[in-house]
């Protein structure tokens, strides 16, 4: 069977989500029109990841800074685009010497479980009326993956206590109320189904289970781990299996706020 290098359970490989997640880069391109970029202007690409919506809005002729707690995304990232600075930091805890015009953050935020540090960071980081423009998972994302994964753990008699789950979704309104208490006044918010597909992955759901929900494989066996990926898979078959695809039943929150 066709299988892609996870190198066993590391929790991010750059290389791997460099080559079969490129998707979530594709679909952040919106958000950069969203950004609207001008010339000039200095930016924070917050958890940018290997750093390609770092380069695209690099080509609007600003200066862009692409952050990333991951230390091997972000090698990876000054390997590729060497005209490029990126240092590794924590969303809570970056630094920027200067304040930026904006804050700009793709399929990142949901990772952070500490919202409210994240928020209050960015807003130390901007100039007065700076731009906070970002994407994440919203409420229900994933949902059936999830829901897939603790049957599939109950069926091997693994508690669903056991799993510290990995991601922040947030409706609209709560995460709106986050960035108002964080002193940011939100212009647009949106929430929104995407079914997204899996094309670049040979083993599809089982390889998006192997990047993004490691948590979940933690506490399986490591002799059941097989077992327990080919089981959540036909959970997921007949919501997620379509005309010979496999997709992620995400749905997003996408927002621009501004600081005040």
């Amino acid at each position: 069977m066709n299988k892609l290098d996870f190198k066993g359970m590391k929790e991010w490989d750059a290389e791997v989500y460099d080559k079969s997640f490129g998707f979530i880069s594709e679909y952040g391109s919106e958000l950069i029109e969203l950004l609207n970029p001008q010339a000039g202007e200095r930016l924070v690409d917050l958890g940018c990841g290997v750093g390609q919506l770092t380069a695209k809005i690099k080509t609007f002729d600003c200066d862009v800074i692409g952050v990333d707690a991951d230390p091997d995304m972000i090698h990876l990232a000054q390997k590729k685009y060497p005209n490029i600075e990126f240092f590794c930091a924590k969303a809570e805890d970056f630094s920027i010497p200067d304040p930026v015009n904006a804050c700009f953050s793709n399929a990142f935020l949901h990772w952070s479980l500490q919202p409210e540090k994240v928020i209050l960071n960015i807003a130390k980081n901007l100039k007065s009326g700076g731009r906070f423009v970002g994407e994440m998972g919203g409420h229900r994302n994933v949902i059936t993956i999830t829901d897939a994964l603790y049957e599939a753990l109950a069926e091997q008699s693994v508690e669903r206590e056991k799993v510290k789950f990995p991601w922040f979704f947030p409706e609209k309104d709560y995460y709106i109320s986050l960035l108002q208490e964080g002193g940011f006044q939100v212009n647009k918010a949106y929430y929104f189904v995407r079914p997204t597909p899996l094309d670049d992955c040979p083993n599809g759901i089982k390889d998006w289970i192997q990047m993004f929900a490691t948590n979940f494989l933690k506490v399986v066996p490591e002799n059941r781990v097989s077992e327990f990926l080919c089981r959540t898979e036909e959970l997921c078959r007949d919501k997620l299996y379509t005309n010979g695809r496999w997709f992620a039943d995400y749905t997003r929150l996408r927002f621009y706020a501004e600081l005040l």
